[in-house]
This record gives C-alpha cells, sequence and structure tokens, in this order.
C-alpha cells in the first residue's frame, strides 16, 4: 500500500470550473477513464509540459491550442498515452477535441488534450468521442473526486489537495489534483496535475507563480528515473474572486502562490508514496552546496541508484552505497574529511569514513522505519537542496513487466 496516503482530503470546489466523467471502454470496460474539465469564460490558463524530446501528441497539440487562444475545455483519458504514434496521433488528438468542440460550439483549438496510459498504441478516436456525451452530462463543481480517481494509471490511490485562505474580506481557493505512480522523473514525471483557483489573476503572474511551485514539488521527486513523454501539469485561474487588481508584491497573489505551492508539494509527495511497489518515504537533503544545481546532482544520484534504493526496500543500513552515490555525483574537489552524512539524526559518516560513534542497531532502527531522511553536509556552500524518492521493491519489477498484460 501507498506509504502514509489516507483517503482523499476534502476537495473545495473552485468556481468556474465543472468536472465530468465517463466509463469509455478505452483500456478496461466499466473504467472511469475519460474525464472533461470545463472553464468558465476568461479563465487565464499557465502550463508546464514534459522535456522529453518524444512528447506525446496531446501535448505537442495541447501546445499549440494554448498558443492559439484560452482554453475553455480539458479533454483528459486514460488507458492510451497517444505518445510514439506520429502524425497519425496528432490527427487522432485533433479529432477528439473537434468532436468536444461540435458538442460544446466552442472551436477545436479552445479544447487542450491530455492522454496518459500504454505509448505506441494507436488512440482508440471512436471510443472517446462516444464517450463525450455522457462526460458532459455529468459535469459538476463538485466533481474533483471523481475525476481525481478517473485519471488513474496504475496508481492505487487518487490524489487530490485543497487550500483556502483570506486576505481581509477575500477567501481565495486553490484545488488539485494529479496522476502519476511510474515514470517519474524530473521535467516532469509520468503525471498530470490540474489545478485550479477563483483569484483572478493574470497570466504572466500565472504562469510564474506554476513555475515557482513545479520547481519545489514535481521537479524535485523520482521514482525510477524515467521522465514520461505526456507530462503535463495545469493551473488555471477563473477570476470568480472579486479583488483588485494582482501586483507580485500583493498579499493575495503571495498568498496564492503559497496556496499552489502547498497543493503542488503535496501532490507531488502522493505521487512519490504511491511509487509503484514503494514500501518506503524517502527524503534526500543535501546541505552547504556551493549551488542549488550541485546540491540536486548530489541528490539525484542518491536517489536514483538501484543498490540505495534495494537496501532501503530491505530496511538494510548499508551506508556504503549512500557513499559512494556521494562520491560519483561528480562534485568536483570534494574535501570527504568535511562532508558528513545522516540517516535521520544518526551520523553514518565522518572524517571521510564510518563515523566512530555509529551504532550498526541506530542504523537499522532509521532503516526500518516508513519515512526516513538522507542528511548530506557537503561543507562547501550555503546552498540546500531537497528531492523526494521511494525504494525498489520485487512489486515494482512485477508492475512494470505486467504493465501490458
Amino acid at each position: 500500500m501507498p506509504v502514509g496516503l489516507k483517503e482523499l482530503p476534502p476537495l473545495h470546489p473552485v468556481a468556474g470550473v465543472r468536472w465530468g466523467v465517463a466509463s469509455a471502454g478505452i483500456k478496461k470496460p466499466g473504467r472511469r477513464d475519460l474525464s472533461l474539465l470545463e472553464l468558465a469564460a476568461g479563465t487565464t490558463c499557465a502550463a508546464v509540459f514534459t522535456r522529453n524530446a518524444f512528447c506525446a501528441a496531446p501535448v505537442v497539440l495541447a501546445k499549440q491550442h494554448l498558443a492559439a487562444r484560452a482554453p475553455r475545455w480539458f479533454l483528459i483519458n486514460t488507458g492510451n498515452a497517444n505518445a510514439g504514434t506520429g502524425e497519425a496521433g496528432l490527427s487522432d488528438a485533433h479529432a477528439c477535441c473537434a468532436a468536444l468542440g461540435q458538442l460544446a460550439e466552442c472551436a477545436p483549438s479552445e479544447v487542450l488534450p491530455f492522454s496518459t496510459g500504454v505509448i505506441g498504441e494507436p488512440l482508440p478516436v471512436s471510443k472517446i468521442t462516444s464517450g463525450l456525451f455522457a462526460a458532459r452530462a455529468n459535469l459538476t463543481e463538485r466533481g474533483w473526486e471523481d475525476a481525481a480517481h478517473a485519471i488513474m494509471t496504475t496508481d492505487i490511490v487518487a490524489k487530490g489537495a485543497s487550500r483556502q485562505f483570506s486576505v481581509g474580506d477575500v477567501t481565495v481557493t486553490v484545488t488539485g489534483i494529479a496522476k502519476g505512480s511510474g515514470m517519474i522523473r524530473p521535467d516532469m514525471a509520468t503525471m498530470l496535475a490540474f489545478i485550479a483557483t477563483d483569484a483572478n489573476v493574470s497570466q504572466v503572474l500565472l504562469q510564474q507563480c506554476l513555475t515557482d511551485a513545479v520547481a519545489t514539488s514535481f521537479n524535485s521527486i523520482t521514482v525510477d528515473g524515467d521522465t514520461s513523454t505526456n507530462d503535463a501539469c495545469m493551473l488555471v485561474a477563473t477570476g470568480r474572486v472579486q479583488h483588485a487588481p494582482l501586483t507580485g508584491a500583493c498579499a493575495i497573489y503571495q498568498g496564492l502562490c503559497a496556496a499552489v505551492r502547498e497543493v503542488c508539494e503535496q501532490l507531488a509527495q502522493a505521487i512519490v508514496r504511491d511509487g509503484e511497489g514503494a514500501t518506503k518515504f524517502i527524503t534526500v537533503e543535501i546541505n552547504e552546496a556551493r549551488s542549488v544545481t550541485e546540491g540536486r546532482q548530489v541528490a539525484y544520484t542518491i536517489a536514483h541508484s538501484p543498490l540505495v534504493k534495494t537496501a532501503f526496500f530491505a530496511s538494510d543500513p548499508n551506508w556504503g552505497r549512500i557513499l559512494a552515490a556521494v562520491g560519483r555525483a561528480g562534485v568536483a574537489e570534494l574535501d570527504l574529511k568535511a562532508l558528513t552524512i545522516f540517516l535521520d539524526n544518526v551520523c553514518i559518516v565522518r572524517n571521510g569514513g564510518r563515523a566512530p560513534d555509529y551504532q550498526e542497531s541506530e542504523g537499522q532502527r532509521v532503516m526500518k522505519q516508513e519515512e526516513i531522511t538522507i542528511r548530506v553536509n557537503l561543507a562547501r556552500g550555503r546552498h540546500t537542496a531537497r528531492v523526494w524518492t521511494c525504494d525498489f521493491s520485487y512489486d515494482y519489477v512485477r508492475i512494470n513487466a505486467e504493465y501490458r498484460t
């Protein structure tokens, strides 16, 4: 079961946003696999997409549509990624947008498509277009929970987060859902995330808010080091709350950025906690680096090490694997005698080797926990970096070996 994850928390409706879901039979009959998100007129939209060169057809088309005009609809399907499908995939994605445009009486370019699932298989356009009417008929402002379930693939649990904050007599809501469990690595992950607020904010400020939030959340996680073809994180602002125009320094905008960051970080952590086969949630914290980039380099070298991850699955305090990962992270002129390494508060490495006061029993105690922090102090500067990851278990291999069966 996912590490420390419970049922979905209460998800506050966002004025100007409605979700509708349906079963289109894309991969399995009877499963909710088609979602529509309707956006009120005047909604602004910010986005971050995968950096994988083989980005999926829906990513290509969503970027084109977003550059042309503000979206009124998101169309999301699971069970098929529509990636690695060439020109036919682009044509299929456009056909789905056109079908929804005809049904909703809007331009196809006002529809943003999103897909997740198996790579390399043709998109079942007829199944998707046939399911649009049912999904649209189910539209409701309280559809966040149903949508959180409908966008899942190998996820075990649905993922959602919600915040509200007030400045004077103005109350702003931020609610988001996400999916992701495997093929998770920054830039971004095999994930979809949809976040909405009722604040009235310009597209420029909204994009800055999302970019900053993603840096400390979805781009600070890894399950297996694989960057997906379909990643997308969307933040929309419906403008339904009445307040003065926002500036970068005003209290409402600062509160909005804090709320969006908290929602993104909660969703990002949920993805790692639900990592395929995960039994441990691991925070890798690098301190005293010369730069954030250097700190992240060390953090990801540790987080991506199969030897480190399997040791955590076995609850084996094999600290030599962590030491070796730090040593091969490519940090120039690393002073081995100055750095220290901790498991939680247990010092395992000092003065270039095993800490003299380290006891194996203390390391074993920490490793048996479900949540563990690896802390490395490089003694080189004042910058810090943090990455969330998980262990590798037998189930990770099984899930991915059986993914298409």
